[in-house]
């Protein structure tokens, strides 16, 4: 029996040509005779990748999206632009309750989550700039001083508030780190969870809208062309019952792990404050003594 290892494929040369990347491949022969030199495109990858881990026959799930080819005609941007918003802002009532209430939450959730995490990370920054800029007026304001020997007493300071600098630098690190891995990686995993709903819940009201239209055909068909509009109408409906049953298992999942997500980032938060505040706490007096 033949197999294939790890070992026998080796990527050997990579060239970029404007956008563009170029991996030269180099596998052996199955009968060992030989080898085989291909080259391939990042492109190739992610598609080898989006159909290995994509589910099929689940419509339901909004997998992710393959690359996208970059249309150059403006208009076809602009027509499918215009499509996406009249669905995405399809006003008419949901046939479910469930989802309207979701679209309405989701709606309001993905703004203050991004805006949250946005302002979050504002606050640390302006921390850090407010702690060592009143440092630094501190130490300055001691340089001045008018005192006998004030040239080795500035040297001393100025030694001195290097150290001190350096043991702020530290700490601030470590609390900008801290923070960034435990609430920061939380607010921005809780609003790619909100972003992720509301593309399943526009997929969804895309579908809906196919449904509506789908009706709306069967109801205006001619006699000749009725059966096959039924048909279609159908099908779509089947396909449409299945997504909600398979979108409401993901919503209720999502809500569950969402909860227990938010709450194990602010706990791990509060902990790494608190032990990177006692550090810092050791260090300082250590520099006062």
């Amino acid at each position: 029996v033949l197999s294939v290892y790890g070992h026998t494929i080796k990527v050997t040369e990579v060239s970029q040509d404007g956008d563009t990347l170029t991996f030269i491949i180099v596998s052996q022969k199955l009968s060992g005779t030989g080898e085989y030199h291909v080259d391939r495109t990042y492109d190739d990858f992610e598609w080898l990748q989006q159909h290995l881990f994509a589910q099929e026959e689940v419509p339901g799930i909004q997998g992710p999206p393959g690359r996208q080819k970059v249309r150059r005609n403006i208009f076809n941007r602009l027509s499918q632009a215009v499509e996406e918003m009249r669905k995405e802002g399809h006003k008419l009532q949901d046939v479910d309750e469930f989802f309207q209430t979701e679209r309405d939450h989701n709606l309001v959730l993905t703004g203050h989550t991004r805006m949250v995490g946005e302002k979050f990370l504002d606050v640390v920054l302006t921390e850090q700039i407010a702690v060592a800029c009143g440092h630094f007026a501190a130490a300055l304001h001691l340089c001045v001083e008018n005192e006998e020997d004030s040239e080795k007493r500035a040297f001393s300071v100025c030694v001195k508030l290097s150290e001190v600098f350096d043991s702020i630098k530290k700490n601030m690190m470590s609390i900008a780190v801290n923070d960034m891995n435990t609430l920061g990686l939380g607010l921005d995993l809780d609003s790619r969870y909100q972003e992720a709903e509301k593309e399943m819940l526009f997929r969804r009201t895309c579908k809906l809208v196919e449904l509506e239209n789908a009706r709306k055909n069967a109801e205006k068909a001619k006699p000749v062309k009725k059966n096959a509009m039924e048909e279609v109408k159908k099908a779509a409906e089947e396909e449409f019952e299945q997504i909600c049953k398979v979108a409401k298992q993901e919503i209720v999942h999502l809500s569950q792990d969402r909860k227990g997500m938010v709450q194990k980032s602010l706990t791990q938060w509060c902990e790494q404050q608190l032990q990177t505040a006692k550090e810092g706490a050791d260090v300082f007096n250590q520099h006062l003594q």
